[in-house]
């Protein structure tokens, strides 16, 4: 089966940038690589080609070490990311 080639959608490119921003610089290079992985596996995973919002949601909250959600949420918010859309508790 040939490999899909995944994207992201324009939006939640953005919103991933914006994401990236909030975290401190010396973590930001790591979380990039990190999230960005996860979101392409998760989108993949499901034979889909555009990486989308809930994507970019589960790859954070994947790869974001637990006791650092409550900063990573309230990131979210201020995008108007609603994540508890995803199953994701508030």
């Amino acid at each position: 089966m040939e490999d899909l080639k995944v994207s992201w959608d324009e939006y939640t490119f953005k919103n991933f940038q914006s994401m990236l921003e909030k975290i401190p610089i010396v973590l930001r290079a790591m979380a990039e690589k990190n999230v960005s992985k996860k979101a392409v596996s998760l989108a993949t995973d499901e034979k889909r080609v555009v990486i989308g919002e809930k994507d970019l949601v589960d790859a954070f909250f994947a790869e974001t070490p637990f006791g650092f959600h409550g900063p990573m949420k309230n990131d979210m918010d201020e995008l108007n990311i609603d994540y508890t859309q995803y199953g994701h508790p508030k």
